[in-house]
């Protein structure tokens, strides 16, 4: 059975959607300076497992985790603490609409990692995908406004990995928790990763006062990037499936471009544009094949 179609409601909740995870980038770019990586994404898992908690108590869904904690505790680790931490050390150097981009590269590893892992079929569609979203990212990077010193590369690298970890986590999450609701496995993974988090941020917690601006941006990044962003990502699921809510991946490096560019006046250029261009028809490559 194909996905439901689109009504107007679903529609504005997609691109909600895509504007949430799109805005977390310019979020963390705000606050990271502050926090440093371990502190700000402490925060926003543990904030966010906090607000979904309360909304399954308010709903009488409350989430069961204790029978799946192991699971709970890789998922965390693989599908949010170490993601988030290493985008939070990219964006120290990056900036916010950089990050955004490069983290679509997410799609195109998880049809690597899921060939290897589960011997899905890399067709010549999804590797066209993968081969011109490599492309993307050389043109991204070596035509980007950013001065390329070993920090941003080491921050480009670092924005890659988190993809891969995304992917990695993706598929573990197919196919360890086919039995679980969403709900019951987002509060468990930013769970599983608060607790894992919770030593390195302590130790590295700063002593000064937070900014308004970074207090806000950590707000930002909780309640709405993570727990009001997943519960938009469950109510699409349920109402028009996973292939027409896998098409977020387009919107998310849109916003992360535009309020990189309007809030935070981060420069741009035509390589930006052209990189962001292969990346998205790489994508698209990859998704249609996989929903076709």
């Amino acid at each position: 059975m194909g996905d439901a179609a689109l009504t107007s409601r679903d529609l504005a909740a997609l691109i909600l959607l895509g504007a949430l995870w799109g805005a977390s980038f310019l979020f963390i770019r705000v606050a990271v300076p502050a926090l440093g990586p371990f502190a700000l994404m402490e925060l926003r898992v543990a904030l966010a497992a906090l607000v979904l908690l309360v909304y399954g108590f308010a709903i009488g869904r409350l989430p069961k985790l204790r029978a799946h904690w192991r699971r709970f505790a890789v998922l965390g680790t693989v599908n949010s603490a170490i993601p988030f931490s290493l985008i939070a050390f990219a964006e120290m150097e990056l900036t916010a609409s950089l990050a955004a981009i490069l983290n679509s590269t997410t799609v195109l590893f998880t049809a690597l990692v899921a060939a290897v892992w589960t011997g899905e079929a890399l067709t010549v569609g999804k590797a066209a995908g993968v081969v011109l979203g490599v492309a993307g990212v050389a043109v991204l990077v070596g035509w980007d406004p950013l001065v390329l010193t070993g920090a941003v590369l080491l921050s480009i690298g670092a924005m890659l990995l988190a993809s891969l970890s995304y992917a990695v986590g993706a598929t573990y999450a197919k196919l360890a928790f086919a039995d679980l609701p969403p709900l019951t496995m987002a509060v468990g993974q930013q769970a599983g990763a608060a607790v894992l988090l919770l030593a390195p941020a302590a130790a590295s917690f700063p002593g000064a006062d937070l900014s308004f601006a970074a207090g806000l941006s950590v707000l930002g990044l909780a309640l709405l990037s993570t727990a009001v962003a997943y519960l938009l990502y469950f109510r699409l699921i349920e109402n028009v499936g996973p292939t027409s809510t896998v098409t977020v991946t387009f919107l998310v490096p849109v916003f992360g471009l535009l309020f990189g560019v309007l809030l935070l006046d981060e420069p741009f250029g035509l390589g930006t544009l052209a990189g962001l261009g292969l990346v998205l028809l790489s994508v698209a490559l990859v998704i249609t094949r996989e929903s076709g």
